[in-house]
Order: C-alpha cells, then sequence, then structure tokens
C-alpha cells in the first residue's frame, strides 16, 4: 500500500476562498496606511495587521489534525505532537455505538482496539497523553452511563492506579492513567484509542474502509 497523507484542514494559499482573504488583508493594510496621519502611525498599522494575521494562522495550525497510512503503520499527527500505531498490532477499527432504547446508535467516534497497550503508551508523547485524557472525559462519562458503572466516574477519569503490561512492563503516572482509562473504554465500546469524527476529511465511514484496506493488507504479527 502507498503512503497515504490526510489532514482536516483546508488551508490551501493558492484556494480561491484563501487568495481573497489575503487580498482583503493587503488592501486593509494599504488603506491604513493610506489614512494613518505619520509614517509612525502607519508603521503600526502594518505592524497590527502583521500580528492579527500571525494569530489566524497560528490558529489554523493548532486545529488541524493530520494522519499517515503507510504499509507498515498509522500514525495521528496534532500541532503539540501525535501518536503512532503498527498495523500489526491493531486488532480492529470501527465506529463506535451507544445503545438508545435497545438500538445501536454511532457516535461520531472512530475507534481502534489493540493487541498490546505497551507500544502505544511508548510512543506517544506526554502532551498528547494529557490532551486525550482530558478531550475524551464525555466519551467516558456517556459509557460508564450507559454502562451503569458501579465505580464512581471522578474515580476513573483520572485513574492513577499503576499499570502492569501483558510484557509485564511497569507503568505509573500519566501512562498509568492512560492505560487504565483504556481499559475503562474497552469495556464500555470495545476500542482501545479514538479519532474524533471532526478531526477528518471525510466520513467516517468513509474513513473506516479505508484503514481496514491498509489493515488488511498489512503483513500479519508474527
Amino acid at each position: 500500500m502507498e503512503t497515504l497523507h490526510i489532514t482536516n484542514s483546508h488551508f490551501k494559499s493558492d484556494a480561491p476562498i484563501n487568495r481573497l482573504i489575503m487580498l482583503l488583508v493587503v488592501l486593509i493594510t494599504l488603506f491604513l496606511v493610506s489614512i494613518a496621519p505619520g509614517w509612525k502611525q502607519a508603521m503600526l498599522s502594518v505592524v497590527l495587521m502583521a500580528i492579527i494575521v500571525g494569530f489566524a494562522i497560528i490558529m489554523i495550525k493548532k486545529s488541524q489534525v493530520a494522519f499517515t497510512l503507510t504499509a507498515s503503520h498509522f500514525q495521528q499527527h496534532l500541532f503539540k505532537g501525535g501518536w503512532v500505531v503498527r498495523w500489526k498490532n491493531i486488532d480492529t477499527i470501527g465506529i463506535c455505538t451507544y445503545q438508545q432504547e435497545g438500538w445501536h446508535q454511532p457516535l461520531p467516534w472512530i475507534g481502534i482496539r489493540l493487541k498490546h497497550y505497551s507500544p502505544y503508551l511508548n510512543a506517544i508523547c506526554p502532551r498528547i497523553a494529557t490532551e486525550v485524557l482530558l478531550s475524551q472525559r464525555a466519551l467516558l462519562y456517556l459509557g460508564a452511563k450507559q454502562n451503569h458503572c458501579e465505580t464512581k466516574f471522578e474515580d476513573m477519569v483520572l485513574d492513577p492506579a499503576p499499570y502492569i503490561s501483558k510484557e509485564g512492563i511497569h507503568y505509573d503516572g500519566l501512562q498509568a492513567m492512560l492505560a487504565n482509562r483504556m481499559k475503562y473504554q474497552r469495556k464500555f465500546y470495545g476500542y482501545d484509542v479514538f479519532i474524533s469524527a471532526s478531526d477528518l476529511d471525510r466520513e467516517a465511514e468513509e474513513f473506516v474502509g479505508l484503514a481496514r484496506r491498509y489493515l488488511a493488507a498489512a503483513e500479519p504479527d508474527t
């Protein structure tokens, strides 16, 4: 399978709408310079517009989420870092669901069930681990609620209990919290790692189909 890069960001300098935005920025800057009473005020106007444009670019970068699919691995790229898993360590990929009135309803999340936690825990950077723990609290709460979990939610959300992997590797601190969160989510949804549908450039079903094709073509775990 060929290497594929996809992103949820549609910001391209040559896109018509973005060319129009940049043209408006230039025109506004020229207007501010023309009405400024002196060269100092003109320079201040230019600096101000540069700050506004720079802030807008930073915000776009922060909201950008990208994915890389290769013959050997699947990787998510975020502004603060990312994570990577090898296809041979993935068991299943699918869309998360919850039960409502006896029917399974889809959630705007894609789930990945791993065979082993250690490679993922070792590869994820602390900042992304923290973001996962904080940003997916609502998903954890929904799972606990629909499964009538006896454990209190506040005890699950940042469970600091040490975690020992199948390979006998001992984890504590942030890695242990993430591993424990993955255990709870697997109990609730059957998956360990989650991708928000809002981070995709296509429908969730289409992305799952694409990922499954890469998974099927990957070399088996030996």
